[in-house]
């Protein structure tokens, strides 16, 4: 199985999100592309299950009821590690990417009303439902995007691809009925997360594939706006009254908010990567890889029962991701299977 990934040099030099490299040969320049995808697929993964983890421990080990207020900490973290990565001329610009267009400045303003809300919904879910009922709703998130790429950007999808979501969405309404605590309003929440998840994807496809920006200046650009959205939801809609002096709090808890914040960053930052190298509805399909590790984090820090229900709609959902990532290969197959079994024309007219 191989990804596409997308070049942006014709010889012996990979430029890959503002980081120029040397290499010796296409082969190399190949293998070192690869390696990138790889580590950021890597540190995606294992930053989205810590995070997912982390945030859940703050809201329900440590009564922390300020979701809104935890996501506008994660978007300061950002502007402030990806200034300081800027400043200290760690990322290399390209040209004229400091001089946005007005169309560019709209599209990332977009970008960062849709990012709001969709991490916004996502925190307010975990308030009501299991991390392992939320995990197995957002692995719908593949057909969103992929729906949304045909009817937005006009891609064409072969159909063993569409073929492939009727296990992935099977596998996560079979989780949603095996799952032991229900709750409506957090189920329309997370369901209102995973519809903003596949938009936000395709709005960052564009930027970073056409509008050529790099990760940590998105993230930057995205942050900004993103920020002040979110303190101004979390000073209206949230109950201050409740909120206790920091020095009230278990210190573990500023720790564990710290350590959520720097992961944000991360997850944010290699996601972007991802879909640079591929396309948006690759990185939501390697995604669901994050599904068995939230659900074994899920039932051992939080004592989340399973059904057998739950247990069968996991399988499906990942063999509906096999069948997504393989969908060249199994069309190669029919066709080759079909190309046997036609007799040749010459056969016909005997």
């Amino acid at each position: 199985m191989c990804l596409p990934l997308r070049r942006e040099d014709e010889t012996n030099m990979i430029s890959v999100d503002g980081v120029t490299k040397r290499v010796g040969s296409p082969a190399l320049k190949r293998s070192m592309e690869m390696l990138h995808l790889l580590s950021a697929i890597v540190v995606w993964l294992v930053t989205g299950t810590t995070i997912s983890s982390l945030n859940k421990w703050i809201f329900a080990v440590y009564n922390f009821r300020y979701p809104l207020l935890l996501s506008a900490l994660h978007m300061l973290t950002a502007i402030v590690v990806d200034y300081g990565l800027m400043k200290l001329r760690l990322v290399q610009y390209k040209g004229g990417e400091r001089d946005l267009t007005a169309n560019a400045k709209f599209k990332v303003f977009m970008l960062s009303l849709t990012f709001c809300a969709s991490i916004a919904f996502g925190n307010l879910g975990l308030n009501y439902v299991q991390l392992s009922f939320a995990q197995m709703i957002y692995t719908t998130t593949p057909l969103f995007t992929l729906a949304i790429s045909t009817l937005i950007l006009g891609k064409q999808h072969h159909i063993l691809k569409y073929t492939a979501m009727m296990p992935i969405c099977l596998g996560a309404s079979f989780s949603i009925m095996g799952e032991v605590q229900f709750d409506q309003t957090g189920c329309c929440f997370v369901l209102a997360a995973t519809m903003l998840r596949g938009i936000k994807s395709i709005q960052q496809s564009i930027l970073l594939q056409e509008e050529k920006i790099n990760s940590v200046f998105l993230l930057y650009l995205m942050a900004i706006p993103s920020f002040f959205i979110l303190s101004v939801a979390a000073l209206a809609l949230e109950n201050w009254a409740l909120l206790e002096s920091p020095l009230k709090y278990d210190n573990r808890l500023w720790v564990f908010i710290l350590l959520s914040c720097l992961g944000s960053v991360l997850y944010n930052l290699a996601s972007f990567c991802v879909i640079t190298l591929t396309s948006a509805v690759t990185l939501h399909i390697l995604g669901n890889l994050n599904v068995v590790g939230n659900l074994l984090l899920s039932q051992l820090l939080f004592g989340s029962e399973l059904s057998a229900l739950s247990c069968v709609g996991v399988v499906l959902t990942l063999s509906g991701m096999l069948m997504y990532q393989n969908t060249d290969f199994i069309a190669g197959y029919l066709d080759s299977r079909k190309t046997k079994v036609q007799p040749p024309e010459d056969s016909k007219a005997d």
